[in-house]
């Protein structure tokens, strides 16, 4: 053996299957499979693109062609991991748990703890209240949680299992003590989406927290809910922002360090959350703010009527005049002044701006997401001069609608636009193809139409497994504003440079 050896090279799937033996076992297996004529396939792609193919795409109903949202228990496990010492348990199929624990893992690239009281065949026909009451009794036994939380799929909701009935059952049963807590939502996924799901899991949850701790005065702090936020970088920038501010503040719905904890070589299976005695207390606070309209909208009329609470809600504070919205909303719910400090920070992203704009004026997008999060990326990119012309939002509603068409109406450059409701990534590609855009914003899924048309990806949102850690850096407030122009920007230098001819391929830009 050589002193020196040459270290294994691992090749990559783009290197590897370049090799002959792969080669030849792929045109064997296309020699099966008996392909249509490469003509015939061309000239239906084609016309796949044209004016005439997009109204037939957009004239069915009975067909759903990659919808750009999730189901509702996915959201409902978002919720829930925000509570400390808290395990969401599906009452479902395990084959459903272990799609949504991959897909946030695939997200974050961390572990993500949930149960399932496993739903056969057997109790899809008798029914599932022993299947639940043995995985509360496996549950609390096994992993000692603080509290579970659960949620339903698609087999316990069409059989009709109560849950309220099931969790009190294994009470008398004794599977679980009469006081540990566990709150529960049903959230049936044919229908709704995952914003439905973590609305139904957090005023679950709240509900069951707070029943009866209305105090007779209140504990001085604002609570902050921030919706489905698939960004930890978000949640820590809120508190800092809320601290720089001199605000109390209690995030109902922390999942921060649960999705984002440090390497220690110990594996710890509740980190951070909101801690519940504090979440039990928020009955008590001064007000409530919501951050994502669409995603709160049950929990928001339960924090004001049944708490009868002072609350807002304002959009996703992305950009200026978003984050401007969010400091005010504060400041009037709080009576704090704002510090030079932050005002520090938004001057420093109207500066960053400046030094962008000339490479993003005018910049055609089309734009793919979640209904909050679009009105978020909408306010910013006008900021920016940047014209939307496709605004697409699978769950979104009439209330999105016009909540997009407001903001794009308040801008010159939001004139261009459509807002489409209901539609899939499918109705997108025939919209991008009779109406070329120069960018494309959303979540890694729309790489593939990305790459069929030929348009640069700037990826916001969720979920985004094919890229690494942008989940940790902040797109919200004026410091996360600087990283979301840095994506924007720099995707737009990357394909100048793409392109360039020689004697455009400048080292400054």
């Amino acid at each position: 053996m050589p002193d020196n050896p040459v270290p294994l090279r691992v090749l990559d799937h783009n290197e590897l299957f370049k090799a002959p033996h792969f080669q030849e076992q792929f045109d064997r297996k296309r020699e099966f499979e008996e392909p249509a004529d490469p003509a015939e396939i061309a000239r239906i792609t084609d016309w796949t693109r044209s004016w005439e193919y997009r109204e037939k795409n957009f004239a069915r109903e009975a067909l759903t062609i990659d919808p750009g949202k999730a189901c509702q228990p996915l959201g409902a496990l978002l919720a829930a991991i925000g509570f400390a010492g808290t395990l969401p348990l599906v009452h479902g199929s395990q084959g459903c748990v272990a799609y949504f624990r991959s897909y946030f893992a695939r997200h974050f690239k961390e572990p993500f703890p949930a149960a399932s009281s496993s739903m056969t065949e057997d109790a899809a026909v008798f029914g599932g209240l022993s299947n639940l009451i043995e995985a509360l009794e496996n549950a609390t036994t096994l992993y000692k949680p603080d509290m579970v939380a659960v949620s339903t799929t698609c087999m316990a909701e069409v059989i009709g299992d109560d849950l309220q009935n099931f969790i009190g059952t294994a009470r008398e049963k004794g599977a679980i003590p009469a006081d540990f807590p566990v709150p529960y939502a049903h959230t049936p996924s044919f229908v709704g989406s995952h914003l439905t799901g973590y609305d139904n899991m957090m005023k679950g949850i709240l509900s069951y927290l707070n029943k009866g701790k209305k105090a007779k005065k209140s504990n001085g702090t604002l609570n902050v809910v921030p919706g489905f936020e698939t960004y930890t970088g978000n949640l820590r920038e809120i508190k800092r922002l809320l601290t720089l501010l001199g605000v109390k503040h209690v995030l109902l719905g922390d999942h921060t360090d649960a999705l984002d904890s440090p390497a220690t070589g110990d594996y710890e299976l509740y980190p951070g959350g909101t801690p519940l005695k504090v979440a039990a207390d928020a009955i008590n606070a001064k007000a409530t703010l919501f951050l994502q309209e669409s995603a709160t909208r049950k929990t928001a009329e339960l924090v004001s009527t049944e708490w009868g609470q002072a609350t807002a809600t304002v959009p996703l504070p992305i950009g200026v005049g978003n984050t401007d919205r969010f400091v005010t909303e504060v400041a009037a719910l709080t009576g704090i002044t704002v510090p030079p400090a932050v005002t520090a920070e938004r001057g420093r992203l109207v500066d960053a701006m400046t030094d962008s704009h000339a490479y993003l004026h005018g910049k055609r997008v089309a734009l793919m997401g979640d209904p909050d999060l679009v009105v978020g990326l909408l306010g910013f990119l006008l900021e920016l001069g940047v014209v939307p012309v496709h605004v697409v939002s699978t769950n979104g509603d009439e209330a999105f609608k016009k909540r997009a068409e407001a903001v794009l109406a308040a801008s010159p450059y939001g004139h261009h636009a459509t807002v489409w409701t209901g539609k899939d990534q499918w109705h997108l590609r025939s919209l991008l193809f009779t109406e070329p855009v120069d960018l494309l914003v959303g979540n890694s899924y729309l790489k593939f139409l990305s790459r069929e048309a030929n348009l640069p990806l700037v990826r916001v949102g969720f979920p985004i497994p094919d890229r690494h850690h942008l989940h940790r850096f902040p797109i919200v407030g004026y410091e996360g504003g600087i990283t979301l122009l840095t994506q924007f920007v720099n995707t737009v230098l990357d394909e100048l440079d793409r392109n360039a001819p020689d004697h455009s391929f400048d080292v400054i830009r």
